[in-house]
Order: structure tokens, then sequence, then C-alpha cells
């Protein structure tokens, strides 16, 4: 019986969610996170698509871009929240992975990307 709490222990503890596992947020929500000043903003798509459109007040490192990871953690403050975003929410969703893997404990995923923003009715900025 003793025996089995070490391996009871260990399994119950594989399950547990992650404490610093990124967040999908709503845009609803990201626009509140945004307008109340409690996030920072990262835009991870390319120059191009950056061109045609941007939340206002987002920084953009292209995920692509060499050592990404590093570049992020000397533009922003890993102690203050991050919301990141990308076209449609495929790159943003690596992107935070990445990010997390890195140190950043408090993540937020625009869930549908900017898509989702301009389709709520969100303005950006060019």
């Amino acid at each position: 019986m003793l025996r089995l709490v070490p391996l009871l222990a260990l399994a119950l503890s594989a399950c547990a969610p992650a404490t610093n596992a990124p967040q999908k947020v709503k845009v609803a929500e990201a626009a509140t996170l945004i307008a109340e000043e409690k996030v920072q903003l990262l835009d991870v798509r390319t120059e191009e698509e950056w061109n045609e459109g941007r939340i206002e007040g987002a920084t953009r490192i292209e995920i692509g871009s060499k050592d990404f990871a590093k570049t992020v953690k000397e533009s922003f403050d890993e102690s203050k929240p991050l919301l990141v975003y990308c076209r449609s929410g495929r790159r943003s969703e690596r992107a935070t992975r990445q990010l997390r893997d890195a140190g950043f404990p408090v993540l937020y995923d625009l869930k549908g990307g900017i898509r989702s923003w301009t389709n709520d009715g969100q303005k950006v900025v060019k």
C-alpha cells in the first residue's frame, strides 16, 4: 500500500494543468485587457501583414525571426502579462508556447487573431 502513494502522487501531478499555460482569450476580453492597460501587446505577423493594419500599441516581432524568444525577452518586461496575436491564431499559439518555455509567466493568446478582432468591429491602425 505504501508503494502506491508515491505512484498516485506522480500520476496526479502529471495530470495537473501547467500553472503558466497560455490562456486563449476572446476579442471582448482582449479589448478589456488592452483598454485597462493590463497587458503588453505583441504582434507576431509579417511586416506585410503588419502594414495592412495592427492593434494600436502593439510591437511587431515576427515569429519566424532569428532568436524570436530572445528578442521578445529583450523587448518586453517578463513580469507583466503579454497578449500575443497573429492573423488567425496559429502562429500566436506557437509563439505563446515558445515564450512560456522561455520563462514568461502570464501569456494571453488572442483567439482567432486579428481577423476575429476586426470581424468583431474593433479598430486597427496603419
